[in-house]
């Protein structure tokens, strides 16, 4: 295969807001706190228990109840992670046409192991993805360039022949201090990181439709 689209997962390939946002809740209902609404936690999606945390309960890493209820949180999403979670319209069909290209593709996310691969097989991602990084696959987590080099190599690519699509300025950061063109997925949840524009990707796509242009714009000659 000529060349290597790797992906983010969370805001990226799926739309897995509503399953984090229904643990985050959870925690609002034991406080006897009204639920928030998905729109509200979309943002923050990407950023896992931390974000959700934060948003919810307005609870931060150094309370001192953090991990307790961090726990709780991944506990409840861990039985509860692929209720409502999907693919993005028109993802299937995008890695179908990289596969009738001659393009392998794979998946690196922050996210842990042990909450990735039940998603990842609940959607039919695995069967024909070249590779799959976690948040703690390697010692380091996205933007350090450790995850997506790792991905390269065990997919037999050089960073070279690799792009990575991803809808948070760390995806961006990572792929450049790897050595890869970036592609904005604006369609995402984009996180704090500021406006797409300033994020200096070499593309972005405003919808999952314009990820195909961007990418054959891209790829390696």
């Amino acid at each position: 295969m000529s060349a290597l689209v790797l992906f983010d997962f969370d805001g990226t390939l799926a739309d897995t807001a509503p399953d984090l946002a229904a643990a985050a809740n959870a925690q609002r209902a034991r406080r006897g706190m009204d639920s928030l609404s998905v729109d509200v936690l979309r943002p923050v999606a990407s950023q896992g228990a931390r974000g959700m945390l934060r948003v919810a309960l307005g609870l931060q890493p150094e309370h001192a109840e953090y991990e307790t209820v961090r726990q709780q949180f991944l506990d409840h999403y861990a039985a509860n992670s692929t209720v409502h979670s999907r693919l993005f319209p028109g993802i299937a069909e995008l890695l179908e046409r990289l596969r009738a290209e001659g393009l392998g593709w794979g998946i690196v996310t922050n996210k842990a192991t042990h909450l990735t691969h039940p998603i990842v097989e609940h959607l039919g991602l695995r069967a024909h993805c070249a590779t799959l990084v976690c948040g703690d696959t390697t010692p380091h987590a996205k933007p350090h360039p450790a995850p997506l080099l790792h991905a390269a190599q065990e997919a037999g690519y050089g960073p070279d022949r690799c792009l990575y699509v991803g809808d948070d300025l760390r995806d961006v950061q990572a792929a450049h201090a790897a050595g890869m063109p970036a592609i904005a997925a604006a369609y995402g949840y984009l996180g704090d990181g500021g406006a797409v524009d300033t994020w200096q990707a070499e593309a972005r796509a405003d919808d999952v439709a314009g990820l195909w242009p961007a990418i054959a714009a891209l790829l390696p000659k």
